[in-house]
């Protein structure tokens, strides 16, 4: 049974429609891929999963749940960790705050974010604001992670930063399919570091799903259709 399904899911913001019918599903440890042009749906997508956006119709479940029936607080404690677009850190906490800030026991703690992370206990007694943008975005990471939980969504977690800090970035990625199984639904258009740690890819255009399969199988054909600028 998959851990994350969506069954024809629409929502509007307002009168102006933004999904059409999409439909994914995440298994288990599986990574999935979340692709498509700027503007086509991506992140109007991840905020319905997590209850931030209603869906107007169409089917959520999560953790055997129906997310349709939950505010966002509740579907966040079922398992859902969101590292939103832009990071939004609580500027005014120190990192350590931050880190702290919606903890949950499990195997996610301060010192294991610190292994992962090693800037992060450098900077521990430092306000957000004062921290880099890749700093910050290490740090909204972390958060999440904090919160221990079953599906990590990261909605463009490599978007503006400099290259040695995007590879810091994925190599922590990378370091968590390896070493806990955790499950991970990724938004990025960085397709060559996508086919190292994505299982599969669902690709959106204009508000709806138009290509899904193991990540092997995206080839230039699809790309150049989809994913070109």
């Amino acid at each position: 049974m998959s851990l994350l399904s969506l069954a024809q899911v629409t929502a509007s913001y307002g009168a102006s429609q933004a999904l059409f019918g999409v439909s994914l599903d995440i298994g288990e440890g599986e990574v999935l891929a979340l692709m498509g042009r700027n503007g086509m749906g991506k992140s109007t997508t991840i905020k319905t999963i997590c209850r931030l956006l209603p869906a107007t119709s169409g089917a959520i479940h999560f953790a055997e749940q129906d997310l349709s029936r939950l505010p966002a607080h509740r579907a966040a404690r079922l398992g859902l960790g969101l590292v939103p677009e832009g990071r939004r850190c609580f500027t005014n906490l120190t990192v350590t705050q931050n880190l702290h800030a919606a903890a949950r026991a499990g195997h996610w703690d301060a010192a294991r974010v610190a292994t992962l992370f090693p800037r992060l206990e450098e900077r521990r007694d430092q306000l957000a604001a004062s921290l880099s943008g890749g700093e910050q975005q290490m740090l909204a990471i972390g958060r999440a992670l904090m919160t221990n939980p079953r599906l990590l969504i990261l909605d463009e977690a490599t978007e503006g930063l400099a290259p040695l800090v995007r590879q810091e970035i994925w190599d922590a990625i990378a370091k968590l399919k390896a070493q806990t199984g955790m499950s991970i639904l990724v938004v990025d258009k960085s397709i060559r570091e996508l086919s190292q740690i994505a299982d599969r890819a669902v690709i959106l255009e204009r508000g709806q799903d138009v290509w899904t399969g193991q990540m092997g199988a995206l080839d230039e054909a699809v790309t150049t259709k989809y994913l070109g600028v």
